[in-house]
């Protein structure tokens, strides 16, 4: 699920291909809550995958971010 959250950040949001590493925060790609708000929309239109984007912001890293898809997806 990493794997596909990196390929959404790079692609949809503009985000530096080599920033995004499993223990990068927010802040370290550069992902401002108006970005994080877009993913939440991108995940649900692209994967079905309902999370908010107070999830998303809750979640401290982008392996946290990746863990919420995993939890998402078994769920469903």
């Amino acid at each position: 699920m990493f794997e596909t959250l990196k390929e959404m950040l790079v692609s949809k949001l503009k985000v530096t291909p080599e920033s995004v590493v499993p223990d990068a925060t927010r802040e370290d790609i550069e992902l401002d809550s108006l970005a994080v708000v877009e993913l939440s929309l991108v995940l649900e239109k692209e994967l079905g995958l309902t999370i908010s984007d107070d999830e998303l912001l809750s979640a401290e890293t982008v392996g946290e971010m990746a863990k919420l898809m995993e939890q998402r997806s078994a769920a469903a």
